[in-house]
């Protein structure tokens, strides 16, 4: 900690280190994985930049957007320091640039190598990364490889054979919000070994967090204008999709507010220009789906507004972290109406279809495949076919070799078997999924305290009322039970229903408990019928 401590003080600036990142700091030092889940805005890349420079060899952060790159590596090249260099391996780069960085990666003069998921999954590129025996491996945005998680990306789904092939140094998957099966996940599919799990607090005190549930559309809108006339700038409105993003930029436009829309389905010249734009504090409004979130390091937002219900409290969790990093006093408000859900279930999809798997698991016998083999026997695109792979993998019909070829393990399942328990492991993650929109409808409606109902579901407890929320501002908030044993079974404990198998206890309110189950996700009872019925054990 003394080597650590004067490493932050001496090359970043940094007079104190916050107590989960001295804890993650010193288990990799130690040759330990960690797994850090940490509010934006809390430090996280401090984790694994400060050991970079006591541990002998490169540090590879994967991270997978390019605009959050390009930030940190000018965080690193502003401090001056020759011993802080960084070079990135992404499509940006040209050929001679991709080169050059791999070479001062071999000489040692790269200590930070940024990659993009994607340039992994080139065997040549990754032997090349391996060759120069890095020391340390950080996977920033880990959510992003748990299919449980709000963002889920399936080029993150190579990332544990990569680790692998890299030698597995120590690890450190970072991320700002996490729910315990988001955890499992990242553990799991990252191939942590008894990683160091840090959750830093978070609540954050300075954001004001409010919900109001509207009739209809009309009083919704209306809310929203009166709010943004008496806020000041910036700040984003997320909406659920691309044509709402526009019809809503263009409706404030036309009632005197200057704003702007960004989606996914704009030019990506066009999405960076306005990216750009809201940093430089020339977008006062940004008027955006949930595509416009990473890699916003941007400390004066000054409020985060949603006009439907977000998919779970994960999502909504990691869209309100972006107001107020500047620790001053910021605002939350969600506008919703019982209808949101309706849309939102549309948007969790149906499960994939079982002839494709079938065809798939019948050309892995065929194996080991590129997956550019793979998707030439198949005729699935790229995304398709990274998820179908990962399902396939998880119901052991499908294994990741060398060089990124697919096979089927020793003895696998029949394809048509295969495919079944793939459908069934899809179903099971949608059966999740739509638990998770209702634990956001009943954040949204709750009367108790919203700060502690929102952290009960990342398993953090405060052990008093949030007070800056509007239930708390009211005075209609009321104590409930987060941490204690006055219910009928302690809050985290493990329980098992007879149909929904075994699962834990996160909170009571009044007389209603809230149990994640493993396989069937989040599930609110009563619990005078669960006692009178005898329902857990």
């Amino acid at each position: 900690m003394t080597q650590l401590r004067a490493a932050a003080r001496e090359r970043f600036g940094w007079a104190e280190l916050r107590p989960e990142q001295a804890i993650a700091m010193r288990a990799l030092m130690a040759g330990r994985d960690a797994l850090v889940v940490a509010p934006t805005g809390g430090g996280k890349s401090a984790i694994y930049q400060v050991p970079a420079t006591l541990l002998d060899g490169p540090t590879v952060v994967i991270s997978p957007l390019l605009a959050l790159q390009t930030d940190q590596i000018a965080g690193l090249v502003d401090r001056d320091d020759a011993a802080l260099t960084a070079a990135r391996l992404s499509s940006a780069e040209s050929a001679a640039a991709q080169r050059s960085a791999i070479e001062g990666l071999h000489s040692g003069h790269v200590e930070y190598m940024f990659v993009t998921p994607e340039q992994l999954a080139d065997p040549e590129r990754l032997a090349a990364i391996r060759d120069a025996r890095p020391s340390l491996v950080a996977v920033d945005e880990a959510h992003c490889i748990s299919a449980w998680g709000y963002d889920f990306r399936p080029d993150y789904l190579q990332l544990g054979r990569a680790i692998r092939e890299l030698g597995h140094p120590p690890v450190v998957a970072l991320t700002a919000t996490a729910s315990p099966p988001v955890r499992e996940d990242i553990v799991a599919r990252l191939g942590l070994r008894d990683p160091e799990v840090v959750i830093a607090g978070l609540d954050r005190p300075n954001v004001f967090l409010e919900a109001v549930q509207c009739v209809d559309d009309g009083q919704r809108w209306q809310r929203l204008l009166g709010r943004l006339r008496e806020s000041p700038p910036p700040g984003i409105v997320y909406v659920p999709t691309r044509r709402a993003a526009e019809e809503l930029a263009a409706w404030l436009t036309d009632a005197g507010l200057d704003a702007t829309a960004y989606h996914g389905g704009m030019p990506a010249r066009e999405r960076n220009r306005r990216h750009e734009a809201f940093l430089a504090d020339e977008v006062p409004i940004m008027v955006a789906t949930s595509a416009f979130g990473m890699g916003i390091d941007k400390a004066n937002i000054r409020w985060v507004n949603h006009v439907s219900l977000p998919d779970s409290p994960d999502s909504y969790m990691q869209e309100i972290g972006r107001a107020g990093r500047d620790g001053e006093p910021s605002q939350a408000l969600l506008l919703f109406r019982t209808e949101d859900t309706g849309l939102r279930k549309f948007f969790t999809g149906g499960v994939p279809d079982a002839n494709e798997l079938t065809r798939l698991a019948e050309a892995l016998r065929a194996g080991p495949l590129s997956r550019k083999e793979l998707r030439e026997k198949t005729g699935l695109g790229p995304r398709k076919l990274g998820e179908r792979l990962a399902l396939l993998e998880e119901v052991g019909a499908a294994v990741a070799g060398q060089g990124g070829r697919w096979r089927t393990p020793s003895y696998p399942p029949d394809p048509p078997e295969a495919a079944e328990a793939a459908v069934a492991q899809a179903e099971r993650r949608r059966t999740v999924e739509r638990s998770r929109l209702d634990m956001m409808r009943n954040l949204a409606e709750t009367t108790a305290c919203r700060g502690q109902a929102l952290l009960a579901y990342f398993g953090e407890y405060l052990e008093q009322r949030c007070g800056h929320c509007d239930n708390c501002l009211s005075g209609v908030a009321r104590d409930v039970e987060t941490s204690g044993d006055e219910g009928p079974y302690p809050v985290h404990s493990r329980v098992t229903h007879s149909e929904w198998g075994n699962g834990t206890v996160l909170r009571y309110e009044g007389e209603q408990m809230t149990v994640l189950f493993d396989d069937v996700g989040y599930k609110t009872l009563s619990v005078p019928i669960v006692e009178e019925q005898g329902l857990l054990t």
